[in-house]
């Protein structure tokens, strides 16, 4: 009787206990392994590169815009302003650099959870999870998620926009699915315009076809998220470059003229953990240090082959023919390297990657023969401790750099150097963050003033040159005190040892 009378009535099942328990299913049943991925991505985040990491040469552009602490640096004709915007709800009120890093850890594993999730009903959430921890598990990855910088954010607009496009495409009445491609085409474009394009190549390949062309929400989707997070990009472009290929063409110029050149090997570099190279120069890493820059790409081709013989061909399809675009201008059309440029290259590979190790393990399991199993374990057992003994040189060099320059910055304010004040010269763009001054260079790349302003400057607030050792100062501060610091000398100007000693 107790049964009967708390049993639901006919039909109430179907209509109310799935719709119930729809949020439980939706944020923790299946997806609770997305959920457990995408967590542990920002607690290793916390724990391996720490929040104490001071911040790099580009964060401090990116930072700069939205922050009180310091005035806003050059900002270059490459540079977009989404990860300005990104940052703004943190560095508008303060200057602290864990509390940053926290935010953007924490951030970066709630984008991870949200651009796998984009792929529920593509793919079995095995493979999209094995997905997300290949990817999670880069050491490259792991190092950019708690910066502020664009390419982990393309890259997860990427994962997304793929997944969210093969949904929209399959059921025209997915409206979530087409407002994600929208958003992920937006999101790639707020941070990098020039990378969004590239990725978003072979959709609109596949958009051209004359079944797609008879539903004109997905390509309007596409189109206008692409427009929304180019818009700024491009209204700056008016307002400072003349016009986008203006602004193009400059980036291109600070890029070292984009073209054909092979670039492979400069990546190769910089996967011992350079966060730069340029000029690349040195040698390539060790084996065991580089190898699964080349398995990747090979289980990704055996995951496509796969799921194409098992009826899923675009589900890997579409998401390698979309690294390739990714690749291509980052590998065979620029001058120089670093890691993070492949990021979106190696998320995207990471989907069609992880159905071939899923399905070598679930055939061993079926077969009864663990061996398969037992090789994709140590395998990825090494994977980890590779990408984890670069991941840890990285943050320790990268650690100390900061550091220097903070110490530099702490010499500044005892030689008189304070707001408001003028800093030119080696590292001054970068130094100025630390120190709360205003960079101003008379040449190069971030060139944004000239000497006449410099000696200008220097009459009315405390100005410093800063040089290498052994390289003498600009003919403007030949007669300017001398310091030692931190690595640099200092060449300080009169108006520096006034307020100094005032």
């Amino acid at each position: 009787m107790a049964r009967t009378l708390n049993a639901p009535p006919a039909g109430a099942e179907r209509r109310d206990g799935p719709a119930a328990a729809r949020p439980e299913r939706r944020w923790w049943g299946p997806d609770r392994p997305l959920v457990l991925v995408a967590g542990a991505f920002a607690v290793v985040q916390l724990a391996l590169v720490g929040p104490g990491m001071g911040l790099g040469w580009d964060e401090t552009v990116y930072v700069s815009q939205v922050s009180g602490h310091s005035p806003a640096a050059f900002f270059s004709a490459p540079r977009s302003r989404g990860v300005s915007l990104l940052v703004a709800p943190i560095a508008s009120w303060s200057s602290s650099t864990p509390l940053l890093r926290t935010y953007l850890a924490l951030l970066s594993g709630l984008g991870l959870l949200l651009a796998l999730r984009a792929w529920r009903g593509v793919l079995p959430v095995r493979v999209t999870a094995g997905a997300g921890a290949l990817f999670a598990t880069l050491w490259v990855t792991v190092f950019y998620g708690p910066q502020a910088m664009p390419n982990l954010w393309v890259a997860l607009g990427a994962l997304a926009a793929v997944g969210c496009f093969l949904r929209a495409r399959a059921d025209h009445r997915d409206r979530a699915a087409l407002w994600g491609v929208g958003a992920s085409a937006a999101l790639m474009a707020l941070m990098r315009p020039a990378d969004a394009v590239w990725i978003t190549l072979p959709l609109f390949a596949l958009l051209v076809r004359a079944r797609e062309r008879r539903r004109p929400a997905l390509p309007a989707a596409l189109v206008l998220g692409l427009g929304a997070g180019a818009a700024q990009w491009i209204a700056e472009a008016y307002a400072t470059h003349g016009g986008p290929r203006a602004r193009l063409a400059d980036a291109s110029a600070i890029q070292g003229g984009l073209g054909w050149n092979i670039a492979v090997k400069d990546q190769l570099r910089t996967l011992a953990g350079r966060s730069l190279c340029r000029p690349c120069d040195g040698s390539v890493p060790d084996a065991w240090v580089i190898a699964w820059w080349f398995v990747l790409p090979l289980l990704a081709l055996l995951g496509t082959v796969l799921a194409v013989r098992a009826g899923r061909g675009p589900a890997a399809l579409l998401p390698l023919a979309c690294a390739t675009t990714a690749g291509i201008p980052y590998l065979f059309m620029i001058g120089y390297a670093a890691p993070r440029f492949l990021l979106a290259f190696y998320a995207l590979l990471a989907v069609p990657a992880a159905y071939a190790l899923t399905s070598l393990v679930a055939s061993s399991v079926r077969a009864r023969r663990p061996v398969g199993a037992v090789l994709v374990a140590l395998g990825l057992a090494g994977h980890l401790t590779a990408q984890y003994a670069v991941l840890h040189g990285a943050v320790e060099r990268t650690t100390a750099s900061h550091r220097d320059w903070a110490r530099t910055a702490a010499t500044l304010h005892r030689l008189g150097v304070r707001p408001p004040c003028v800093l030119t010269g080696r590292l001054a763009l970068p130094i100025a963050y630390y120190t709360g001054c205003r960079a101003v260079q008379s040449r190069g790349h971030n060139a944004n003033g000239t000497r006449q302003d410099i000696v200008r400057e220097a009459r009315r607030q405390p100005v410093a040159a800063l040089t290498a050792p052994g390289v003498p100062p600009p003919a403007f501060a030949r007669t300017w005190e001398t310091h030692r610091a931190g690595a640099l000398r200092a060449h300080i100007a009169p108006s520096a040892r006034e307020a100094r000693d005032g």
